[in-house]
This record gives C-alpha cells, structure tokens and sequence, in this order.
C-alpha cells in the first residue's frame, strides 16, 4: 500500500510539474477535467451522479469554466442564477422525486469543487503566476507534511476528534507555521523574478500561512462530508490515494485563498 501511495504521488508531482508549469490552455482543460470529475464523485457519494439535478451541474460548471477562459467573470451570477433557477424547476415539476438535500448539494457541488478549483488556472494566469501558483501547493501539500510530522512529535490534544481523531492541534499549528516557512523560503529563492509583488518574502509566508490554516478546514470539510454518507474515499481513480477530491480535497480552499490573499497583500 505504501509503495502503491508513494508512486502515485510522484507521478502526480510530475504531472503538476508539467502541467502547471505550462500553464494556458493544458492547465486550463486539465482543472476543467478534474472539476468535473471531483463534481462526478461529490455526486456519486449524494446518490445523484446520473440523475438530471447531476447533468445541469456539469454544464453549469462548464458554463463557469467557459467564463474564465473568456474573461468574463462578471457573468458568474448569471451562471450560478440560472442554474439554481434549473434546479428548482426540476424539483417542481418532479416532485417528489428529489429532496431538497440532493438540489442544495447539486447546487453547492458547483461552487465547492468547480468554481474553487479554478483559482488554481487564475492564479497561474496572474501576474507572475507562473512563480506564485506553486505557493498553492507549498501550502496545501507542505501544510499537510509538517502537520503530520508535528503531530507525530508533539501532538497531545485533538484538534477533531470525531471527524480525524489523529490530527492534532499542535499538529496543525505546525502545519501553518511549516507552510508560512516554506512560503519564506520560496521567495527567498525566487522572490527576484516576481516583477509585481512589493516584498515577496511577507507575501509569499503571509499567503501560505493563511492558505493553511484554510486548507485544514478543507481537509476536515471533505471528511465530514464521507463521513455523513458512510465512505471512506470519493473513489479509486487514484492508487493508494482515492479519488480526485481525496488528493485534492485542501487544494480547493488553498487555491483561492492565495489567490485572494496574493490579491491584497502583493
């Protein structure tokens, strides 16, 4: 198991290398293909992944992602609208076929996975991009590392015991404190090609370090919600790692948290 898990994560480190790093259209098809999917799972657990309610929620996702692609953000409420007005549509005149959990999950699946995961492309189309979107790892995957090895060493009181009774408050306060420290040291290295942030050394520890303390959040938001429906992973897309929101449950809150907070503090 552990060997199956170690080498999955090294061809998804080479994957993100390859893609991210090349950013445009690869990057953007590519978190098109996985928002649909993590969409697909999120769906899958909520017992809707064929049903209609499921189908308006992967075009209205595509709808999002063709707004980003064209710049046209200020249409997302008309999207998000239009879709909600779909749901209920459906709702009515189906009823009861449908409970009023399964149009708010499909509604909110949109957002959670679709729209969060985005910022991952946006950041990296940013100014200097292609230098700050690796900060959306360093927090997401750096956090969960550091908080796993303080957590090891020092922790003493659980931080959630019934949804991870293994993590740890001192775990995840090193776990922000890692990530602030990998940010530092990114920048330390290559804060001299980032042309439009003032002082990259405070931007990049300050973006990581508010990144992780809402990647933990996303940590523990995916496992409450397996937990309500009585799984253990989203699915097995990925060997010894589960499914796509398995892997990349932290990175859709640490995707638009550094955007954001790259946004203000650059």
């Amino acid at each position: 198991m552990f060997a199956t898990r170690l080498i999955s994560g090294i061809i998804l480190v080479i994957l993100a290398l390859l893609i991210v790093g090349r950013g445009g259209v690869l990057l953007f098809l590519a978190s098109a293909v996985i928002s649909c999917i993590g969409l697909f799972e999120l769906y899958r657990v909520t017992k809707m992944e064929v049903r209609l309610l499921g189908a308006v929620g992967y075009a209205a996702a595509l709808a999002y992602y063709g707004l980003v692609w064209f710049h046209q953000e200020q249409f997302v409420m008309l999207v998000a609208v239009s879709a909600l007005m779909l749901f209920m549509t459906i709702y009515v005149v189906t009823f009861p076929k449908y409970g009023t959990e399964q149009v708010t999950v499909a509604f909110f699946g949109i957002f959670y996975v679709a729209v969060m995961f985005s910022y991952l492309y946006q950041t990296r189309m940013m100014a200097d991009g292609k230098y700050l979107v690796w900060l959306i790892f360093l927090s997401s995957w750096g956090c969960d590392t550091c908080a796993y090895c303080v957590g090891m060493l020092f922790g003493r009181h659980k931080l959630a015991p019934v949804l991870s009774p293994k993590k740890s408050i001192e775990g995840a306060v090193g776990g922000v404190v890692g990530a602030a420290l990998l940010g530092f040291l990114y920048a330390l290295f290559f804060g001299g090609y980032m042309a439009e942030v003032k002082n990259p050394k405070v931007a990049c520890a300050l973006a990581c370090g508010i990144a992780a303390v809402i990647s933990q959040i996303g940590d523990l938001a995916a496992s409450a919600i397996k937990r309500n429906h009585g799984v253990k992973d989203y699915g097995h897309l990925i060997p010894g790692h589960g499914g796509v929101l398995d892997r990349f449950d932290s990175m859709l809150f640490t995707a638009p948290a550094i955007y954001f907070a790259l946004t203000f503090l650059r």
